[in-house]
């Protein structure tokens, strides 16, 4: 037995106290935090979703630390002072896992994500883990579709006795080479995967081409499966909302673009909306607006009042929503002043919010 779990047991007999922790990788999920609800109801796993927050450019960059990012425990805690219920965490797997079967993820990888789950629900706060940033599956699929199935395989059994307020995103914003029909394929069979350890996790699907409103009409969710939310990102207009994005070809010459809340503008962001609601009551599924934001260098102002109006509009049609994201380059929380850009805080949490 290893020594974080004697010592475990030791706080548990002696002094009453029951803790989460974890050895040589393995998650140790404790009997009073285990989640015993039985056919979780997706709507309502949805709502649990909430209002949240993307930890962006932390675990999903090449290594944790090379795009600014490293979590830390206080994050948590300021996510859920703030008003969050959840957060979505992006995870790059394939960095750190072998490129040839059994595909084996580092353990000490395994532990850095284990350790963020942690955080996340000592704060009240439910997790989303995807796979993020796996550009190899989306420039050549065929070759790389095993080792996608083979880390699922891993991830899930890792979670698999966790609370059901972990739930997986099964691959962020499919595009290039994993067209939407190739995608209905993959999704199929890397929820067959996960369904082998985690039979009533609840799972989420995005859609191809990047995660956009314009392929749900592609997308073909399994109708055996009623563990699913469906989600999609939202950038529109995205020449605003990338206006300067150094990742985006062309994007200098948007600089200057505003949004000013008026009539048409407003429209565009109902009409998407009402576009995703009706695929959403047709197909009786839950959507979850996984990621949405405006980049810095688009003017405050306009950030605010774009940043309020979608996320006030996806509330009225029952979409959950994490916003993109907390501390970098779109963030809502400033790192070199340890503060919340206020006005930004409060156009995703108002303040008459419980």
């Amino acid at each position: 037995m290893c020594t974080k779990r004697l010592f475990h047991l030791f706080l548990i007999l002696i002094l009453g106290v029951t803790v989460t922790t974890t050895c040589t990788g393995k998650k140790i999920t404790d009997s009073d935090t285990e989640d015993t609800v039985e056919n979780p109801d997706p709507f309502e796993q949805n709502k649990r979703i909430g209002r949240g927050i993307n930890l962006g450019n932390a675990l999903e960059a090449p290594k944790e630390g090379d795009w600014g990012v490293v979590l830390r425990q206080e994050y948590f805690k300021l996510i859920k002072d703030a008003g969050f219920q959840s957060v979505r965490i992006p995870i790059r797997w394939s960095n750190h896992a072998e490129v040839d079967s059994p595909y084996i993820i580092s353990p000490t990888f395994f532990n850095r994500v284990d350790w963020a789950i942690i955080q996340a629900r000592n704060n009240g706060l439910a997790a989303i883990i995807n796979i993020h940033h796996y550009e190899e599956i989306m420039e050549n699929p065929a070759a790389h579709k095993n080792r996608y199935l083979g880390l699922w395989r891993q991830i899930a059994n890792q979670y698999k006795d966790e609370p059901l307020d972990l739930f997986f995103e099964i691959l962020n914003e499919p595009n290039n080479q994993l067209t939407p029909a190739l995608w209905n394929e993959y999704l199929v069979d890397g929820l067959q995967v996960i369904r082998e350890s985690n039979a009533q996790r609840t799972v989420i699907i995005g859609t191809a081409n990047w995660g956009g409103l314009g392929s749900l009409a592609e997308l073909q969710v399994p109708e055996d499966d009623p563990y699913l939310i469906v989600t999609f990102h939202y950038y529109n207009p995205f020449q605003f909302t990338h206006q300067g994005a150094e990742w985006v070809s062309g994007s200098e010459a948007w600089l200057g673009s505003t949004w000013t809340g008026t009539t048409s503008q407003k429209q565009a962001v109902t009409n998407d909306f009402n576009q995703a609601l009706s695929w959403a009551s047709q197909n009786n599924r839950p959507l979850f607006m996984g990621e949405f934001g405006a980049y810095s260098k688009a003017a405050m102002d306009s950030r605010i009042r774009w940043t309020e109006f979608v996320r006030n509009e996806a509330e009225k049609r029952g979409f959950s929503w994490a916003y993109w994201e907390f501390c970098s380059g779109f963030g809502a929380y400033d790192l070199n002043q340890n503060s919340w850009r206020t006005e930004l805080l409060q156009a995703l949490i108002p303040p008459e919010s419980p």
